[in-house]
């Protein structure tokens, strides 16, 4: 599933399929599953007054980047460091909750499991 983000201005597309959690594993080295597991019960905290830790800020940085880059193969930038020096200043605040919308699109369950 794709989706267009507006960030500093720009239109960004950014994608969430079967494929991204490999990719994330391949370039970040850990498992986004879990990854967005924990940065969903954050946020759920940051609600109720908390902040996101260094960590959190970090998935974020890589799961946007990933997608991003997942939407557009033939993105110049070779980092997420890199990408992230194409916008000025954005707001996690705005931007997380549709990557999570996104996330949840692609990670729905599209039957219903059998019980024994």
């Amino acid at each position: 599933m794709d989706k267009i983000i507006k960030i500093d201005g720009k239109e960004v597309k950014f994608r969430a399929t079967a494929r991204t959690p490999r990719l994330y594993r391949a370039l970040v080295g850990r498992d986004m599953i879990a990854d967005m597991n924990k940065l969903q019960k954050r946020f759920k905290k940051v609600d109720d007054g908390e902040q996101f830790d260094v960590l959190d800020l970090q998935i974020f940085e890589d799961t946007a980047y990933i997608m991003a880059r997942h939407a557009n193969p033939d993105m110049k930038e070779q980092t997420a460091d890199e990408w992230l020096d194409t916008f000025d200043m954005f707001s996690i605040y705005e931007i997380l909750p549709q990557i999570f919308e996104l996330w949840a699109v692609n990670t729905k369950q599209t039957s219903t499991p059998k019980k024994k």
